[in-house]
């Protein structure tokens, strides 16, 4: 019994060292294989990945952060000789691998090479990806799609607020190759960015577009900069609020300030209140603004609008006490005079720079 232990031990022995020795033979050209997979294909130039994005909602825009919140469907299509297999052989005319991005063993274990890896370049604290599908075709082509869920960064030009325009781009490029080694191409065609209908809160979406650009990234490859994708949304607020709460209010506080000029020169006390209250109201509707706008170092139409109503109305006030002191010295016929001319002058001037302020935040910003 010994004896035939001992034969079954050492013939045990001798499989597993025919085992680990083929191992040893077969490993390299199997770990040269995996590692030529891993890598973009190799090809004449640079690989081409046509990209297409399918926005489907804007979560918010942020005026006090300067960011915008978006959610939609990246769509990836390159072509890889080394995944082109025989339909007939592996009987089916598409490999299809899915999963998300918390695990997945289709994806992650299964899928047979190298993908691009796309990053969010302006990204603002959030980039999320729920889920992922890859097709890949006989002939090679490739097609990852994939949800995105994130927060970018954005510079809005609050200028001509809250008559403003925006333009929110969502900057892409894949991440640890340079455009020597793997591009972006927005592809062609109606579907590259495509919509549904999208409601934004106090935002009327007026445009949608996707282009290929460039950018300086040092984590790219041994060029520096990457070749990125650009989703271009374009958002024009809608002023009605505004209007409504601020604008439309000042102007005609503004305008019943005037009536002063139609006052008795002699109620002085009187002409004083309406003007004082008058520019106390356009105090409190400056504080109401500030609450409502960022803090902001540049002004914006509505200040300018709001600080002019309050120089006319200070103005006012300066009227009113010339108009007193002259009736105070007996020369009446000079206060009715200047009482009668600013009945057309302030209203002028009001109006006139109200346009001016307008033409300039429109014509130059």
């Amino acid at each position: 019994m010994k004896k035939i232990a001992l034969i079954t031990v050492t013939a045990l022995l001798v499989a597993l060292r025919s085992v680990l020795s083929l191992a040893a033979q077969e490993s390299p050209q199997t770990a040269a294989s995996v590692s030529a997979l891993l890598g973009p294909p190799n090809e004449d130039g640079p690989v081409v990945v046509r990209a297409a994005f399918h926005l489907q909602d804007i979560n918010d825009i942020d005026d006090e952060a300067e960011t915008f919140q978006f959610t939609g469907v990246l769509t990836l299509t390159w072509h890889d000789n080394r995944q082109a297999f025989d339909p007939n052989q592996e009987q089916t005319q598409e490999k299809i691998y899915q999963g998300s991005y918390q695990g997945s063993y289709q994806f992650d274990e299964l899928a047979p090479a190298w993908y691009p890896q796309v990053v969010l370049a302006n990204e603002s604290g959030l980039y999320e990806k729920h889920g992922t599908l890859l097709r890949v075709r006989p002939d090679g082509t490739s097609t990852l799609i994939e949800t995105v869920n994130a927060i970018a960064r954005a510079h809005l030009n609050m200028r001509r607020y809250p008559f403003d325009t925006q333009r929110l781009d969502a900057v892409f490029a894949v991440l640890g190759f340079d455009r020597s080694e793997v591009v972006l191409e927005a592809q062609a065609g109606p579907d590259t960015v495509a919509s549904q209908a999208i409601r934004i809160p106090q935002w009327e979406l007026t445009g949608l577009r996707a282009s290929s650009g460039e950018q300086s990234a040092p984590y790219a490859g041994k060029g520096g900069t990457a070749s990125t994708f650009v989703v271009s949304i374009d958002v024009e607020r809608q002023s009605f609020f505004m209007v409504r709460l601020v604008l439309f209010p000042v102007v005609l506080i503004v305008m019943l300030s005037w009536s002063v000029f139609w006052m008795d020169r002699s109620s002085l006390g009187d002409r004083i209140n309406v003007s004082f209250i008058g520019i106390l109201t356009v105090v409190a509707y400056q504080m109401v603004v500030s609450g409502i706008l960022p803090q902001i170092s540049y002004v914006t139409l509505m200040h300018g609008i709001l600080n002019f109503s309050f120089f006319v109305m200070c103005a006012a006030v300066v009227v009113n006490l010339i108009v007193g002191e002259l009736d105070k010295r007996g020369n009446t016929q000079a206060g009715d005079r200047i009482d009668y001319r600013c009945r057309f002058i302030f209203p002028l001037v009001y109006f006139g720079l109200l346009l001016g302020v307008v033409a300039v935040a429109f014509l130059f910003f």
